[in-house]
């Protein structure tokens, strides 16, 4: 029993890799709204440990919705992935994601009683995405309109986030927050590009990627548009809280490194340097957290 959960985290789920992703997710959430409303005190531990727990859960009970939603095309197409080649069922993954919201209502009640309204929004957009909204084949046959339908539940988690810290302060929503999610939802963009370039050798029948749906060029045109926009968006972001020139050095740095490996892989498209994109989409998404949040708030201080 252990040993094959531990065999599906690593395959579909990498706990190290998505419960870092969730506590810098969630710490930038809460430090970027406590310095845009001029809190005088950082929000509660227990509201932080709530806000990244919650991220967490939120991202395994997407992975499980993934699970269900692809179930048919994984059978035709990716035996290799653990519920085709029965390594786990699609039964025990949908008790994995009834805990998971169980224990993310339970989180919410815990800090603020409200927040569970804001957690039912993000529940019914997930519930949306789980029916591919309504419309399976139509979107499926046009990626870019599929992506642009995904994005915005990471704004949503993004500012529900968030919540964790002004909602229990009584402050109400800073407008600023609002370019904080825009920055969350282009690096959501920057993440699902990134993933889905590949090297010719790699493209598989039946998988949709953007290297092979767009072509090589237009993908990278794509992820770099949604690098510039996280990037401004941050920015934007970053200047309400007086750290616009900090952020803007940051956002050089990225943007050099982005354009390097860009060209590189079109130079010469083969699996190292098409998995270099898909990890400095990570590290930028993680940096651009950062640099909003737990570092914002060293600077400012």
């Amino acid at each position: 029993m252990t040993s094959r959960w531990r065999t599906y985290q690593s395959e579909r789920f990498p706990l190290v890799a998505m419960g870092t992703l969730a506590s810098v997710l969630a710490g930038s959430a809460l430090a970027f709204s406590a310095l845009a409303r001029d809190a005088v005190a950082l929000p509660a531990t227990w509201n932080a440990i709530a806000a990244a727990a919650s991220a967490l859960l939120l991202f395994a009970q997407m992975r499980v919705l993934d699970e269900f939603k692809d179930a048919d095309e994984d059978r035709a197409f990716r035996p290799y992935r653990p519920v085709p080649r029965g390594l786990v069922s699609l039964g025990e993954l949908g008790w994995i994601g009834a805990v998971a919201a169980v224990a993310q209502l339970a989180l919410a009640l815990s800090v603020d009683a409200r927040l569970a309204w804001l957690l039912a929004g993000v529940w019914a957009y997930l519930g949306l995405m789980a029916a591919e909204f309504f419309v399976p084949c139509w979107l499926k046959a046009r990626p870019l309109v599929y992506l642009v339908s995904h994005l915005p539940v990471s704004g949503g988690i993004a500012l529900y986030l968030t919540a964790f810290d002004w909602l229990p302060a009584g402050t109400g929503a800073h407008p600023a927050l609002a370019w904080w999610a825009a920055c969350a939802v282009g690096a959501a963009a920057l993440l699902e590009i990134g993933r889905k370039i590949r090297a010719p050798g790699d493209e598989e029948r039946g998988v949709v990627t953007y290297s092979a749906a767009w072509g090589r060029d237009a993908a990278i045109a794509a992820w770099y548009a949604a690098g510039a926009a996280a990037l401004l968006a941050g920015w934007l972001a970053a200047r309400t809280v007086g750290l616009a020139g900090p952020f803007a050095a940051l956002a050089a740095m990225l943007g050099l490194l982005a354009v390097t490996c860009g060209v590189r892989y079109l130079a010469r498209p083969v699996r190292a340097r098409a998995r270099q994109i898909d990890t400095l989409s990570g590290i930028a998404t993680l940096a651009l957290y950062a640099g909003l949040g737990p570092l914002g708030l060293i600077v400012a201080s």
